[in-house]
């Protein structure tokens, strides 16, 4: 009974640990964010990203933030090049754009509501994607990272 008291109690540590750590990485790249999330207009979904451009030149720095926040926040559910508990994110920049990507982790409740493409990967996978308290420089670096795995 005791080791399960203490794995029940490592395992809460390790998540009010991984949702209290913010780091914030400034990032170049131009983006555009409301205040509060909106719908957006054909395939970039629902949520406070409107407009992203990003360079052509994958940054290294951003790159290396993004695994990391990945690692802690994302990868109990998805995997590169595997399914998973969610959807194998390997090449999800050559499927979606980008700000419907960055729109998914930051409003994910609302993207699965309203987005027909959230929709039926939540159809498919039967697990609501929960928000990870990740910011939009956070997302940015997560983002960076994807489309360093998929230039590979």
């Amino acid at each position: 009974m005791q080791k399960i008291v203490l794995a029940f109690l490592v395992i809460n540590m390790f998540s009010v640990v991984s949702c209290t750590k913010k780091e914030e990485v400034s990032s170049p790249d131009v983006f555009s964010a409301a205040a509060a999330p909106t719908t957006g207009g054909g395939d970039i979904g629902v949520g406070p990203i409107t407009s992203l451009v990003l360079e052509s030149e994958i940054k290294a720095d951003l790159v290396k933030h993004g695994t990391e926040v990945f690692s802690a926040k994302c990868a109990a559910c998805h995997k590169m090049g595997e399914r998973y508990v969610g959807p194998d994110l390997k090449g999800v920049t050559e499927r979606r754009k980008p700000e419907w990507i960055m729109n998914m982790i930051l409003n994910p409740q609302e993207m699965t509501q309203k987005d027909p493409i959230a929709q039926e990967l939540l159809g498919e996978y039967m697990t609501q994607m929960t928000f990870q308290n990740v910011t939009q420089d956070e997302t940015r670096a997560i983002l960076e990272y994807f489309r360093s795995i998929d230039k590979k």
